[in-house]
């Protein structure tokens, strides 16, 4: 098996993480699930409960939303592919309670810098979800404008880094490198 780092990027509701688990299964037996997402509010626990019923059952699921790097630095050892859903989580993790100075910009980026090396290092395939959040309105509020410019920006690296890039728009996947 060829070794493959994917981004598999969309608008919301834009059918990635389907799209991302289909090249999961087709890239491996053994699949690490990375899920950033935390169950906060009732919506977003009806969005995981729907998001695991398309997940096979043997796939081993790690709840990250911290440490995600350090967690799958420990869980990815024995895995044919990681699954990484999503990078647009992580990022808003990263950035909860954190007042926007420049340095912040720095860490978040530094931050993915080290998961995709990581990912890198490691022997299986990678595949990272995210939202393309750059197409739309300019958000009113100075906190919706940081977050989209270093979401861009850390989708950005990642696709550097992969080796192919997928859009979807209305479920359909576009592929649109390698």
């Amino acid at each position: 098996m060829v070794k493959k780092g994917i981004l598999v990027l969309g608008g919301a509701r834009s059918g990635k993480s389907r799209f991302a688990q289909g090249l999961a299964q087709n890239l491996g037996k053994k699949v690490l699930f990375v899920a950033t997402g935390e169950p906060l509010d009732e919506e977003m626990k009806a969005r995981i409960i729907e998001h695991k019923k398309h997940r096979p059952p043997q796939w081993e699921t790690l709840e990250a939303p911290y440490n995600t790097v350090e967690q799958i630095e420990l869980h990815a050892l024995d895995a044919d592919v990681v699954l990484l859903d999503c990078m647009t989580l992580l990022i808003s993790n990263l950035l909860i309670g954190k007042r926007y100075h420049a340095a912040i910009e720095k860490k978040v980026l530094s931050y993915i810098e080290r998961l995709t090396s990581l990912l890198d290092q490691i022997n299986a395939s990678w595949i990272i979800v995210s939202n393309e959040v750059g197409m739309g309105l300019v958000p009113e509020i100075k906190l919706g404008r940081i977050y989209r410019d270093i979401l861009g920006k850390a989708n950005q690296l990642v696709a550097q880094r992969a080796t192919e890039v997928y859009f979807l728009i209305s479920g359909i996947p576009i592929k649109i490198k390698g």
